[in-house]
């Protein structure tokens, strides 16, 4: 895994300030039927390469980010605040 996350509030900082928290989907509309809501809170893919996940740099400013790295090199392609992302899906 990458040694250093780009974080937006804090600079280049160590990985172990973060807490990954797992996959950054799109959550279904409130009114979306029980099989939408079991499919996003069970059902994941694996994915090889590219892959949008929710951190929490815990030890840090605190904030929820979205980092996107890949899967198999583990490299960090970005990192976003969370806040900031209208839309993310997988």
């Amino acid at each position: 895994m990458a040694s250093r996350i780009p974080c937006p509030h804090c600079g280049l900082r160590p990985k172990e300030e973060f807490t990954v928290k797992g996959a950054a989907l799109q959550r279904p509309e409130a009114e979306a039927g029980a099989q939408a809501w079991h499919d996003y809170v069970y059902l994941r893919d694996n994915p090889r390469g590219a892959y949008e996940e929710y951190w929490h740099h815990t030890s840090g400013c605190r904030r929820w980010l979205v980092v996107a790295r890949n899967t198999v090199t583990h490299e960090v392609a970005s990192c976003r605040d969370a806040a900031e992302v209208k839309a993310v899906t997988a």
